[in-house]
């Protein structure tokens, strides 16, 4: 076999079994991730009190304890506004197929007498001899209704599992926060002998560093305009629970691509249910979402992230659509910073230049 063709076959075998331990061992490698992705985002604020005389641990501990205590403060308080939400969508989606699946034209008189007289022959023939029993009560089985607390608790994610990953990623943002640049040191010094090696690795883990901070300050300033936007602008618009939609908006504006459609999707779902089946309020609702999301997906995002990572945005989506096949929805949330990453590193050794050529502009 000529060494070309061999050299092709094992980085074929190699990327194959890399994808497929990244999709077994997924339970392991996503809390990672997201780990590493939130120490990356709150060790500024970490390092800025500790230049002020904040132990490291003591600040760590504060930080992630506020933002755990913030988070669980706003889900208990939208809570029942998104179990009345959540409820409305299946009403609200069966109001639209009714519409859509409404005849045009109305039944003609003859039709109309043809149905009535089935109806009756119908209640005839179901009708007991001796006329309808005395005693007997009506009895109408109601669905119960959507509660999002006892989904945490039977869905199939589950409360144990959403607790346990949570405890996880908690533990290992704090130790990673604690460690400070130890790891970096560390990896300074395994990278090589030469000095050439150890810059090299300085660099890389420089601009990692500096586009991963980047990135997730701009996507923070940008997820909670999104929410402010979408809140006030569905208030104005008199839609309910105009609150909920904006905390979803500014959430789901972290999902690259898939975010926003959901949250258009749905509210002119709702819209639609709340103003009686009005296109037109349905339209504008969706409408002005789709505004704030294009001007914050298409404009602002853009010129703030243009001078931390140059990717290129074919590459970009293909790589988001992989991750998020191998992991789901945490993938589609971990696969820009992975894919910055990986470029930074590919930039920097020579047989790997080729990929990073290929995820830049």
């Amino acid at each position: 076999m000529p060494e070309n063709a061999r050299n092709v076959a094992l980085t074929v075998l190699v990327v194959i079994a890399i994808l497929a331990v990244l999709r077994w061992a997924s339970g392991f490698f996503i809390p990672l991730m997201l780990g590493l992705v939130f120490s990356y985002a709150l060790s500024p604020v970490v390092d800025w009190l500790q230049a002020r005389k904040v132990p490291r641990a003591l600040s760590a501990a504060v930080l992630i304890l506020g933002i755990l205590g913030g988070t669980g403060g706003s889900v208990y308080a939208l809570a029942d506004d998104a179990n009345e939400l959540i409820a409305s969508l299946p009403d609200a989606a069966r109001k639209v197929r009714d519409v859509l699946r409404k005849p045009k034209k109305e039944a003609s008189t003859l039709e109309t007498v043809q149905q009535a007289a089935t109806e009756l022959q119908k209640a005839t023939e179901g009708a007991p001899a001796g006329g309808t029993p005395r005693g007997v009560q009506r009895v109408i089985v109601e669905k119960p209704r959507f509660d999002l607390r006892d989904h945490l608790w039977t869905g199939t994610i589950g409360l144990a599992n959403v607790v346990g990953q949570t405890v996880i990623i908690t533990f290992l943002t704090y130790f990673l926060l604690l460690s400070g640049d130890t790891f970096r040191r560390k990896l300074v010094k395994i990278a090589g002998p030469g000095l050439a090696e150890k810059k090299l690795t300085v660099q890389a883990l420089d601009e990692i560093n500096a586009q991963m901070q980047r990135y997730l300050l701009v996507q923070l300033v940008a997820s909670v305009a999104v929410g402010v936007c979408t809140g006030i602008a569905f208030a104005l618009l008199g839609l309910n629970h105009a609150a909920v939609w904006g905390v979803a908006a500014g959430v789901l504006n972290l999902v690259p691509y898939v975010g926003s459609v959901v949250v258009t999707g749905g509210a002119a779902l709702v819209a639609f249910l709340q103003f009686n089946g009005s296109v037109n309020m349905a339209l504008a609702v969706a409408g002005v979402s789709l505004l704030i999301n294009t001007i914050e997906g298409n404009l602002l995002v853009p010129l703030a992230t243009s001078r931390a990572s140059s990717m290129n945005p074919v590459a970009v989506f293909i790589g988001v659509l992989a991750w998020g096949w191998l992991w789901g929805v945490w993938g589609l949330l971990l696969g820009i910073p992975i894919l910055m990453a990986v470029k930074a590193v590919c930039d920097r050794v020579d047989h790997l230049k080729p990929i990073g050529e290929l995820l830049g502009n």
